[in-house]
């Protein structure tokens, strides 16, 4: 079934929409209007005022004028508040959400029923009717990881859910390996899309955020993300690039910390714990070696720009292809990284993707490299987080550490990762978390609209 998109013409439609998205099953009431002097989304989530070096990069690897750079990056900080309005309100009939366009000018939301395309274009996004809904391809996609053995896992090494197809994509090295999988894994072919290529994705070996770092004196790696847990400092990085135990040292070659946790495969995550003559900064190192800040982790949709440091290639910008993406490497399957069209190169592993201000994750692997170009796959940030205990850097004020295990009906605490639909209550009101990230301690629902939906 063809994708609908209904958009302009619905536009006069859009009284009786906003009846039809107050109206929806389960939906929460619409917002009240943020007053006219309060944050907008591009403000809140720092795409406001982008630094040199991210305009820089995204007019270099993008193609884009300055002032198409800075409109994108406050369209993709405002389209992420609507689709997550919308990913609430349609439930279980939501497919799906991305921007396009150069400067991300238009959002299309999927449903699988048409009857919500007033309620989505009064939101100011296109409505794309399909098939199948976003859960139901999910539960296919894990079907098909379920699936995979020794075998067809080196001939299928990467699967994702495409919004923008409203399909299972296989990334094989023949139709034959994929149609084989599908079999196996006894799910409707209908769904599924099949990509052949040669390109088996490797993880980024031998290798502030950006910076060198060295693994036993042997292997060399990327910063990701400084983060502090309680007293101690550090930073997030990928699992590939040490064990529990390991010791590091720095650009300078400088003894630096000890890995205090690693997974990988499975997932592609670390951090490790520096010593007391190494400090936790928000920066992370940008075109030029000039720093840009890390406000957030607010996580981008498909179809933003992303842009990569790393100690081997430096600063590079692309877009982000497909989240919760499952990609097999020679050492084992890494589910949940999101898939980009950013280069990078061996010893970029576990460097830092940022979208506009807000953290996305730390390079895993990938194919291809910043000579011919490639794709690459990054673990999201915000797991790594919530898995360890851990408060992101940024230049906002940030106090507390986040409680284990999480409850995600409890009271808001600043530390702690909401994805969407997460209900909190924060001064005796309640709301609904619109887009996944780690709460900031000057970034309380009631002044970020952007991020919380009161009810």
């Amino acid at each position: 079934m063809a994708h609908r998109h209904i958009g302009a013409a619905c536009a006069a439609m859009t009284a009786l929409g906003a009846l039809v998205l107050t109206a929806l099953p389960g939906a929460a009431a619409a917002a009240p209007p943020v007053p006219a002097d309060g944050p907008s989304a591009a403000r809140t989530l720092g795409a406001g005022t982008p630094s040199t070096a991210m305009l820089r990069a995204l007019r270099r690897d993008l193609g884009l004028t300055n002032a198409q750079a800075r409109t994108r990056l406050e369209n993709e900080a405002e389209a992420g508040t609507r689709a997550g309005r919308l990913q609430i309100a349609l439930g279980k009939r939501f497919a799906g959400a991305w921007v396009s366009g150069a400067t991300s000018a238009d959002l299309t939301v999927a449903t699988t029923d048409v009857a919500d395309a007033p309620a989505i274009v009064a939101d100011g996004a296109r409505a794309s009717i399909v098939r199948t809904g976003l859960a139901d391809l999910k539960a296919a996609k894990a079907k098909l990881d379920s699936a995979t053995t020794t075998t067809t896992v080196p001939e299928v090494p990467v699967r994702y859910v495409d919004v923008r197809t409203n399909h299972v994509t296989l990334q094989a090295t023949s139709r034959a390996a994929a149609d084989a999988l599908v079999a196996a894994a006894g799910v409707d072919s209908k769904l599924v899309k099949v990509r052949v290529s040669a390109d088996r994705p490797r993880a980024l070996y031998d290798i502030r955020g950006g910076d060198a770092y060295y693994i036993e004196n042997t292997a060399r790696c990327s910063v990701g993300f400084a983060v502090t847990k309680a007293d101690q400092q550090g930073f997030a990085s990928a699992g590939h690039c040490g064990k529990a135990g390991d010791t590091t040292t720095g650009f300078n070659m400088v003894a630096q910390g000890t890995f205090q946790a690693s997974v990988f495969p499975g997932h592609d995550m670390s951090w490790v714990g520096a010593n007391s003559d190494w400090t936790a900064t928000a920066a992370v190192k940008g075109e030029g070696d000039q720093d840009v800040q890390v406000a957030g982790s607010t996580q981008a949709l498909v179809g933003a720009a992303i842009c990569r440091s790393g100690s081997t290639t430096g600063w590079h910008c692309g877009t982000i292809e497909q989240h919760d993406t499952s990609v097999t490497y020679s050492e084992g399957t890494v589910d949940g990284v999101t898939r980009t069209t950013v280069c990078a190169e061996p010893g970029d592993s576990g460097g830092p993707y940022l979208s506009g201000a807000q953290a996305q994750g730390v390079t895993s692997g990938g194919s291809g490299d910043c000579t011919r170009g490639g794709t690459t796959f990054y673990q999201p940030i915000n797991p790594v987080l919530s898995t360890y205990g851990l408060v992101l850097k940024t230049n906002a004020a940030q106090t507390e550490t986040p409680a284990t295990p999480v409850d995600p009906t409890s009271s808001w605490v600043s530390g702690r990762v909401y994805d969407v639909g997460a209900q909190v209550t924060y001064d005796g009101v309640t709301y609904l978390c619109l887009q996944s990230h780690q709460a900031q301690g000057v970034l309380q629902p009631a002044a970020t609209p952007a991020l919380w939906q009161r009810l």
